[in-house]
Order: structure tokens, then sequence, then C-alpha cells
């Protein structure tokens, strides 16, 4: 199962983990991806806490996390290759895993269909 925020995070949930990263709009928007700031490994997060950084040639950007739980593992290939996060945003671009997840908190997340509508509004603006 994939949801989406309204910030353009993507998710995808296998039994009680998550794996969290950009939409490819939001990599597109912010240009080359030059660094990453990665999530501690270990640390906890509730919903909406900043995970970390993406800095681009034309801004940085917060990465919110779109459910609360632990950080299991951060994709520290971003450390050396940020812009892998540019040429596979929602695959091998990934930010973090965590585990420990509440699914209570995914329906509070958009669909890929209500997120398409959110982009094809967003754009007629």
């Amino acid at each position: 199962m994939k949801k989406y925020t309204k910030d353009h995070e993507w998710v995808t949930i296998e039994g009680l983990e998550a794996t969290v990263g950009i939409t490819e709009f939001a990599a597109k928007q912010l240009g080359d991806i030059t660094y990453v700031e990665l999530p501690k490994k270990d640390s906890d997060v509730i919903i909406g806490d900043v995970l970390g950084v993406i800095e681009s040639v034309k801004a940085a950007s917060d990465v919110y996390s779109p459910v609360s739980g632990a950080v299991k593992e951060v994709n520290e290939t971003l450390e050396e290759d940020p812009g892998l996060v540019n040429r596979s945003p929602e695959k091998d671009g990934w930010i973090c895993r965590l585990d420990g997840i509440d699914l209570t908190e995914l329906d509070e997340l958009l669909t890929e269909q209500q997120y398409a509508k959110l982009l094809k509004e967003s754009s007629k603006k």
C-alpha cells in the first residue's frame, strides 16, 4: 500500500514497517539535489516531525514524517549519491524505513488518486 502527504512525501507499508521518501513531483520541483540530511537511526518520530532536509541547487526543503514510528534504517547511499533522489525518487531514492508505525494514521494520508487530483488542482493555480 502506498500513500501520500500534501507536502509531497510518500510512504509504502509492509506489515508494521514503512518506507518513506519524496514524490517525483517534489524531486522535479527541487531540481538537482546536492545533499540529503538523513534522520538519526533509532530515533523516534511523530507524524509531522522533520525527518531530514533535502538541498538542491534551487532550495532546501524539510522532509516530514507521514507516520509515527522509530527510524529502523536510513538510505546511506544518499550520502554519497544524493542525485539518486532525482533519478529514482519513488523507488531507490527512499529516505528511511520506520517500524512500529501506527496504522490508524494512514487514514489521514492521500491515496494515489487523491494525490494525483491534488497535483492537477495545484497546477491550475
